[in-house]
Formats: structure tokens, C-alpha cells, sequence
């Protein structure tokens, strides 16, 4: 099994935080978030390579914050050649990406380079196995429908986890249930990723993959519980800094 963080993102938002630097490398607490995934990501023993998939404007800063990682599994920067938030390949874009470079064959975790959150992966690594043959994502209840509005991606789950529908930032949710940005993609259904592209799909938002896959393909939910944070703009950023600063 791989894994990759999607990092490419210019997380305008954030100026003048991420101005220099990317926001996968601001601390949070006293690590920086992409410090956060690996530990995560780390506690799936199948999982033999990391790769971070970032643009070239911070490619060099990743390339320099590699050197100081002391993680158990392989870690291989990808640099996607984008320079700017108009020219980015998107995050399906950039997984089909690593995917081609990498010749990657295997199953694959996937990760947004935004996230932070207090649970474990194992648990959705073994989910996601009981059924290698399904996607999988995982998701988080905000226990409010109006936090979700025209902010996530939200998702129903059947009586047996199973993914109903995926709704792209909806201004009415059907549920406070949104897609975190951790996904399962087994092996033999890689190839879609490229199809989804071939035919003109939007190639930024995952929940739009999400939801031309699950029409013909199972798509599996398994809810997280715990703290659960995306780092999207300063508000966010300050309510995770404090919640990590006090663990």
C-alpha cells in the first residue's frame, strides 16, 4: 500500500502565512501539519512509501523540510511544475500524476495536506481492507447542517455504510455529514482516475470523482470520531493551533 498528501495548493487564504511557504509546513502546535499526517500514516504498517505531491514554487521548501523528517517509511517528493493558484493541475490531477511518474500499482491511502485531526489511520486502513475491492472514504459528523453549507463536501451513508450521494458544497445539506479528504483507492481501479480526467471532469474538488465513481462503483464510508480541523483560512488555523497547543 502508498500513500500520498496532496500539498500543491497556494492557500491564497492564509496570506501572508503561506505567502513563502506552503501551508502543509505551518506549525500547528508545536509540528508542522504535514509532521501530523506522517505520524498518522505511519501507524499503517502496509504503507511502505509516502508520497507528498507539491507545485514548484515550493518544491525547494519541501526539498529542505525533507531532510530534517524522521519517519520509518520512504518519502519521495513529487513537484507537479505548477507556478501559480490559476495554472494548478487540481488534486484528481495531481494524484493521476504521481500515479503516472511513480508507476504506482498498489493500493493507495490519500491524503488533503490541510487536514488535522486526532484520530488514528489504522482503523480506516483496516476498514478499506475488509473490502479492497471499494472505495472508501472517510468522513466527519459536524452534528450541523448549516456548518456544512456551501463549505464541504457532504455525504449521505446508507444503513450499511455504503455512500448514497456526495454533494459538492451544497447551500442546503442533506446531512451534517462532509467528507474529511481521506480516501481509499484500490489498485485494480486506478485507471479511472484517468478516465474521469479524459472526459473533461473538474479536476480540483475529489468530490466530484467521488460522485462519478459511486454511480457504477461501491464507495464506502467510515465515520471518524475525535477533533477533526481543515485549515482553510486564519480562523481555522488560530481554533487548531489552541486545540493542538493544549494536547
Amino acid at each position: 500500500m502508498k500513500a500520498l498528501i496532496l500539498a500543491a495548493g497556494y492557500a491564497t487564504r492564509l496570506y501572508p502565512l503561506t505567502k513563502d511557504r506552503p501551508k502543509p509546513l505551518l506549525l500547528v502546535g508545536k509540528r508542522t501539519i504535514v509532521d501530523y499526517l506522517i505520524q498518522k500514516l505511519e501507524q499503517v504498517p502496509e504503507i511502505d512509501t509516502i508520497y507528498i505531491v507539491t507545485n514548484d514554487k515550493f518544491y525547494g521548501i519541501f526539498n529542505e523540510w525533507q531532510k530534517t523528517c524522521r519517519s520509518k517509511k520512504k518519502i519521495i517528493i513529487d513537484n507537479d511544475g505548477s507556478t501559480t493558484n490559476e495554472n494548478r493541475l487540481g488534486a484528481i490531477g495531481d494524484i493521476r500524476l504521481v500515479l503516472e511518474k511513480q508507476k504506482v500499482y498498489d493500493d493507495i491511502l490519500v491524503l488533503a495536506g490541510d487536514n488535522m485531526f486526532d484520530w488514528g489511520m489504522k482503523e480506516f486502513a483496516d476498514f478499506a481492507k475488509e473490502k479492497p475491492e471499494s472505495f472508501a472514504l472517510g468522513a466527519f459528523d459536524l452534528n450541523d447542517k448549516a456548518k456544512a453549507a456551501n463549505t464541504y463536501g457532504v455525504v449521505e451513508v446508507g444503513a450499511e455504510g455504503e455512500l448514497v450521494n456526495f454533494l459538492e458544497k451544497p447551500k442546503d445539506p442533506p446531512t451534517s455529514f462532509i467528507a474529511t479528504g481521506i480516501y481509499y483507492f484500490p489498485q485494480d481501479k486506478l485507471n479511472l482516475i484517468a478516465q474521469f480526467l479524459k472526459v473533461g471532469n473538474e479536476k480540483d474538488a475529489p468530490g466530484h470523482f467521488v460522485q462519478w465513481i459511486r454511480k457504477e462503483h461501491q464507495v464506502r464510508c467510515y465515520v471518524f470520531e475525535g477533533v477533526w480541523f481543515d485549515i482553510g483560512d486564519l480562523e481555522s488555523y488560530r481554533k487548531a493551533n489552541l486545540a493542538f497547543q493544549e494536547k
